[in-house]
């Protein structure tokens, strides 16, 4: 909403332009009218639509040039006056602003208590040839008629303009408005059916309006939209098109402020775009050290938008269900990358688990960006709250985690280190479920440096985010470097690659908290003896750290998940000593909590399904 309404009144001399301005301060005709009005400012509590209002009244001297609305003013006992609106007015107000951003005009005829006549059949021609002109208001200053109706549309023509809505040429929407419209339809149908049903229209009048419709209103509305249109109700909920109808007839009874109020709440600006405070609010703020996760209402909103668009129910989302999922986005935001970023299943569809997953990435690498995303769906709006920044949380700092030895957070990002060729990238795709096999069908173009997936730990539900860092051993930046645990990588079966984690150990790592573990990638080849000083078993022991952990993703089935939570442990655990992490005991224990909570919170979502 504009911060303020400036309003200029033009016309010929005497048409009584002070007298308006004169006679709406002071609620009474003045006696005495000066030459000209001072610029006079109505204060937001006094004006119908809450918002300071500023009215001039022309001199001639270039006191227009930043007016958000003019009104003409003429005599309507005065022929030559209402001639000067279309041969001076109009020709010289259009002169003087962009034709792209034309100001809208409203034209004013004073002096009604004069005549017994209507000037209206002679100012309707005019009104149709100029489609800048929004109104036309009769009025008399000496007998105070229309006086507060008059400044009301000004302000009205400001604040609710008809220009960005609807083309009176076509007499239809404008595309923009009719793409804006649609995406809240969709926000608001949350059983994605394509009707709006009595439920979804009372949240939808409530969210916009503060009230909801009585059933007779309800029926009413429909009743309308029926006798107009064939497909504009269906199954007794309004269609899109009936939707769109309904918009249209608003404005062209003079109704925009209702369409610009809906537009508005599901936060569009005066050019249609969604406002940057609506998509980025200002309250998040992210100290260093502290990472931001979804909370779990948000999980439950989210939740809703995939079981909204999982039409089969096969807890995956098809191309189509995830193109018809992000049609309320100017853009797609996934990638052919994200496919290999989260699990997938056999056809290579996002499942539930990587849906969340995904979600969880993007919170977590750039917070601002799913903010944006929130704000497409609509969080704000569907959630009732003041924005989707209510949707994340901060974590505490990671210092304090340390000293307390115990974490609040959820997700844990892994930076994975290794040489050229080392498996990284297997590594990585292996967390995902996929062996070798499954492996070799990735184009290369369409490979992530990211994997995330769900890992429990002592029965407790957590990410894990590996990230494969780029092989550059003096270009790592500190985003590199800040993760809670650090994944080393070698080729147990090539000579040369365990020098380079070794390097990287020592340069980087040697003297902070950040726990390491090792991982000797291929072991199902023949191991080579590596050219180092120190055999990698010798490494890890001088350097306390677990012994090096085979690994490989040749496998038959999907590739065993133990060492990711071995990884998510040690990373919410910094502070557990070389001794436990020995332990037999200690990883057992691990292990069987990450199976039985697996098994159980599989069992739980085919309850949950069902319910569905």
């Amino acid at each position: 909403m504009r911060k303020d309404v400036r309003i200029l009144l033009v016309g010929e001399p005497k048409v009584g332009k002070t007298s308006l301005i004169m006679s709406l301060v002071s609620e009474e005709f003045p006696q005495v009218v000066p030459y000209r009005a001072e610029e006079i400012t109505i204060p937001a509590d006094v004006t119908p639509e809450r918002v300071p209002t500023h009215i001039v009244d022309y001199s001639g001297k270039g006191d227009g040039g930043e007016a958000n609305v003019i009104c003409i003013v003429y005599a309507v006992n005065n022929k030559k006056s209402i001639e000067k609106v279309t041969s001076h007015w109009i020709p010289l107000i259009n002169d003087n602003t962009d034709k792209d951003s034309r100001v809208p005009v409203i034209l004013v005829g004073n002096k009604s208590d004069l005549v017994e006549h209507s000037s209206m059949e002679t100012i309707l021609p005019v009104m149709n040839q100029y489609t800048e002109i929004e109104t036309c208001v009769e009025c008399s200053a000496k007998n105070l008629k229309n006086i507060s109706e008059l400044f009301y549309y000004a302000q009205k023509a400001v604040l609710h303009p008809t220009g960005p809505l609807y083309c009176p040429e076509e007499k239809q929407m404008k595309p923009a408005c009719i793409k804006a419209l649609t995406r809240i339809f969709k926000v608001s149908d949350l059983d994605n059916d394509g009707i709006l049903n009595d439920n979804e229209l009372n949240f939808f009048q409530r969210t916009c309006f503060n009230a909801p419709l009585v059933s007779q209103a309800l029926e009413d509305v429909k009743n309308v939209v029926r006798k107009n249109m064939i497909d504009g109700v269906c199954d007794n909920g309004l269609t899109l098109k009936g939707f769109l109808f309904l918009h249209t007839l608003f404005i062209q009874r003079g109704r925009h402020e209702t369409t610009w109020t809906v537009l508005r709440r599901f936060g569009y600006d005066d050019d249609l775009e969604l406002h940057q405070d609506y998509l980025f609010p200002l309250t998040l703020k992210v100290p260093p050290d502290c990472t931001t996760e979804l909370n779990h209402n948000a999980y439950l909103f989210l939740q809703s938008v995939f079981d909204k668009h999982d039409k089969d129910r096969d807890c995956a989302l098809s191309p189509e269900e995830l193109k018809d999922l992000f049609d309320v986005f100017p853009y797609m935001p996934w990638g052919p990358d994200v496919n290999n970023t989260v699990c997938t299943n056999d056809e290579g569809w996002i499942t539930y688990q990587g849906y969340l997953s995904q979600w969880t990435l993007t919170t977590y690498l750039d917070v601002q960006r799913c903010l944006e995303y929130l704000g497409y769906l609509g969080y704000s709006i569907i959630s009732e709250q003041e924005s989707q920044a209510v949707a994340i949380t901060v974590t505490r700092d990671k210092k304090i985690d340390l000293q307390k030895k115990q974490t609040q957070r959820s997700v844990f990002r892994c930076n994975v280190f290794g040489d050229s060729g080392s498996g990284k990238s297997g590594f990585l795709q292996a967390f995902l479920g996929r062996n070798l096999t499954r492996q070799n069908t990735v184009s290369e173009e369409h490979m992530s440096y990211y994997a995330i997936s769900t890992a429990y730990v002592y029965g407790q539900e957590k990410y894990l985010l590996l990230h494969e860092v780029f092989p550059d051993f003096d270009v790592l930046s500190d985003t590199d470097l800040a993760c809670d645990i650090v994944c080393l990588v070698y080729d147990a079966s090539n000579p040369h690659s365990f020098e380079y984690c070794a390097r990287v150990f020592k340069q980087y790592f040697m003297d902070t908290k950040t726990p390491c573990m090792m991982i000797a990638a291929k072991s199902d080849l023949q191991e080579a003896k590596q050219l180092y000083a120190l055999t990698p078993l010798e490494f890890c022991r001088k350097h306390k750290m677990p012994p090096p952990q085979a690994f490989t993703c040749n496998t038959a089935d999907a590739p065993c998940k133990d060492i990711y939570t071995k990884l998510t442990t040690m990373a919410m655990h910094p502070h557990v000593t070389q001794a436990d992490l020995k332990s037999s005991t200690f990883w057992l224990r691990v292990s069987a909590g990450a199976t039985v909570f697996a098994v159980l919170g599989f069992a739980m979502y085919r309850v949950l399904l069902k319910q569905r």
